[in-house]
């Protein structure tokens, strides 16, 4: 279950630059279109439901062919137990094969001389129960992950959610509007323009470490994360 939470300092706090062009009526000006623009902001925060996790296999040895072997064995039997795991195929994806060689240097000004090869291969997977995320990072590392690159949390339902926040953003700019034209004498009416301005998201949150001797049992804290939306709507003035 996705928990969410909107954000009231959003509505109350908002980022808002209003421009009132009331501009004075001239002759000849009787036309003239007044319009009142206002930005405003608004955020929901919500749990998230899903992980990702970017972890590989390095392999070295003395050739190019050996290395990719042992790397493709390895990865083979990592993919093996995530699946064993109750992980679907669809949340394993593997990505960045590499084979590059390994270099030796003399320090006495010759040029370095290959002395082996390194292959390197990602998998990413996506854990849908958060419950599971640490012991799976144990286990993979015992299936012979040797690499673990990145943990990130994400909301499944982030669109629908940063559509509401998108709603609230809206229902604060007209609140503003309509103080603003009030104060002014004057009403709101037809909407002219909107832009949508910088949203998103805050998240997911990294979690890097570089070698796979870790600790076991990772302890994981999933926190929250906000989605927000930010608009700028134009209205007639009445």
């Amino acid at each position: 279950m996705i928990l969410r939470r909107l954000s009231t300092a959003a509505a109350a706090l908002i980022m808002a630059a209003a421009v009132f062009p009331f501009g004075p009526v001239q002759a000849g000006d009787k036309d003239m279109q007044r319009t009142v623009t206002v930005s405003a902001s608004a955020s929901i925060s919500a749990k998230p439901d899903m992980a990702r996790i970017t972890s590989g296999v390095q392999t070295e040895a003395a050739s190019a062919k050996e290395a990719a072997s042992a790397n493709t064995k390895t990865m083979a039997n990592l993919i093996d137990g995530l699946k064993s795991l109750g992980i679907e195929e669809k949340d394993i994806q593997t990505s960045n094969f590499s084979v590059n060689p390994r270099y030796q240097h003399s320090g006495d000004g010759r040029p370095p001389r290959i002395d082996g090869y390194q292959v390197s291969n990602d998998v990413n997977v996506v854990i849908r129960d958060l419950k599971a995320v640490g012991d799976i990072l144990d286990k993979m590392i015992g299936l012979g992950a040797n690499q673990v690159r990145g943990l990130a949390f994400e909301v499944s339902a982030a669109e629908t959610l940063t559509d509401e926040a998108r709603t609230a953003a809206i229902a604060n700019a007209r609140r503003r509007a309509e103080l603003f034209a009030k104060a002014a004498g004057a009403g709101v009416g037809e909407v002219i323009e909107i832009r949508e301005g910088g949203g998103g998201y805050e998240g997911p949150r990294p979690m890097r470490a570089a070698r796979s001797e870790m600790a076991m049992s990772v302890p994981i804290e999933a926190g929250e994360q906000s989605l927000a939306a930010s608009v700028t709507v134009t209205w007639e003035l009445k």
